[in-house]
């Protein structure tokens, strides 16, 4: 049955039966035939197939994929907690924005990893948004993100202040900006609204090559100040302070995991030198 809940997670996200049989690594037809398994196990219809490649979903299989995902979740906490018995190691999915990853999370999982020596830790880099629907889809087991965004089931904590600067080139440009998902796109938009400022933009997915470009000399920016360590820079008011956030499902994570979230949003920037800009 569960095996078959993944391969209806899959179609239902991609309205697509190729596209899910890709993700899925099997072939088409298998993913038909599972589908087809699991309605004839429920007695309902998910998916009206009208000839066209994508397809349309049914009220049913709305529900089924709201309380299915949790079913999946309890079913891969269970068989975490087995492994964990077993071989006494439990596993933490965390999503991370971009600037948060770079300059903040290093110091964090070199003491995560000394407070739970027994947990394994995987570190996904994606924007705001990125991390949000990674926490909807379970993915993740939590994130941190750098744009106060909301979603049904999900609680946030700001952790910590990060205020932004111009650098670069400003009289010559172009303008380095990071995709509109980002966290700090916002703010980069609003900067150049409030200045009218009409110049090139390229858009980069990466506040590596941005501040790669800058150290370069090439182009202008509005970055994190941790970023901006080796550059000139402006500063810039404190409409332009954003917090970092804390975000995780409303459901209760394993203990174990429990404990690290715990750990982070009370004590992981108060114990160590995270805060210093």
């Amino acid at each position: 049955m569960f095996k078959y809940l993944e391969t209806f997670k899959v179609v239902y996200e991609t309205k697509n039966f190729s596209k899910a049989a890709e993700l899925l690594f099997v072939a088409q037809p298998t993913v038909s035939a599972q589908i087809k398994q699991l309605e004839n196990e429920l007695g309902v219809t998910l998916f009206i197939r009208n000839g066209r490649k994508e397809v349309l979903t049914t009220p049913q299989a709305e529900l089924l994929y709201e309380k299915g995902l949790m079913l999946l979740e309890d079913w891969e906490i269970l068989t975490e907690t087995l492994k964990q018995q077993e071989n006494h190691q439990l596993r933490a999915i965390i999503g991370a924005s971009h600037t948060f990853a770079v300059y903040l999370l290093p110091d964090l999982l070199m003491q995560l990893k000394k407070l739970f020596p027994k947990i394994s830790f995987t570190i996904k880099m994606m924007n705001s948004l990125e991390v949000i629907q990674a926490l909807e889809h379970h993915e993740i087991d939590f994130g941190f993100i750098e744009k106060p965004l909301s979603a049904k089931n999900l609680l946030r904590f700001p952790l910590i202040e990060d205020q932004l600067v111009v650098a670069g080139d400003l009289e010559k440009g172009p303008w380095l900006v990071r995709e509109k998902t980002s966290g700090v796109a916002y703010y980069t938009h609003r900067f150049l609204a409030e200045n009218d400022i009409q110049q090139e933009q390229i858009v980069i997915e990466s506040n590596e090559v941005i501040v790669s470009l800058l150290k370069k000399g090439f182009g202008c920016s509005l970055i994190s100040k941790r970023a901006a360590a080796d550059l000139n820079y402006e500063s810039l008011s404190e409409k332009y302070i954003r917090h970092f956030y804390l975000v995780k499902r409303e459901p209760p994570l394993p203990i174990d995991l429990n404990k690290v979230f715990d750990w982070i949003r009370l004590r992981g920037f108060a114990e160590n030198k995270l805060t210093e800009n």
